[in-house]
């Protein structure tokens, strides 16, 4: 007799999700240390807010087309995803901090977020799809 199998699929979606972000880490990051300062020298000496006046001049000179969200990503985040401007590749819901989740998820496909703040550090970030 032939068998014969079956495949359920649940009614639960999975949202994919990518962005590229910009991070800029402070004294208050839970890993203070990067790929542009190992030994976390400016990273301690950088508090929250100087993290985000970085950001928000890093914002307006992309939004007003000074600059390229990917070529600031490039040179000034502290995360290793700057090797490729920032992208972070796709993600699902839950690979990410709640924060920054909740952010790509509140913006449209190119649009810029304000800071965002995780235990990593502030963020802008950009959704790619």
């Amino acid at each position: 007799k032939p068998q014969i199998l079956l495949c359920l699929i649940g009614s639960s979606s999975i949202i994919i999700m990518r962005a590229a972000h910009i991070l800029v880490k402070h004294s208050g990051s839970r890993r203070l240390a990067s790929w542009k300062d190992a030994e976390g020298v400016e990273i301690r000496r950088r508090t929250k807010e100087q993290a985000a006046e970085k950001l928000n001049q890093f914002r307006q000179q992309i939004v007003n087309g000074q600059a390229k969200f990917e070529d600031i990503a490039r040179v000034e985040s502290d995360c290793s995803s700057a090797s490729q401007g920032g992208d972070l590749g796709d993600f699902n819901e839950g690979d990410m901090q709640a924060p920054f989740e909740a952010a790509v998820k509140a913006l449209k496909i190119g649009e810029i977020s304000g800071i965002v703040y995780t235990d990593s550090g502030a963020h802008i970030i950009k959704r790619l799809g």
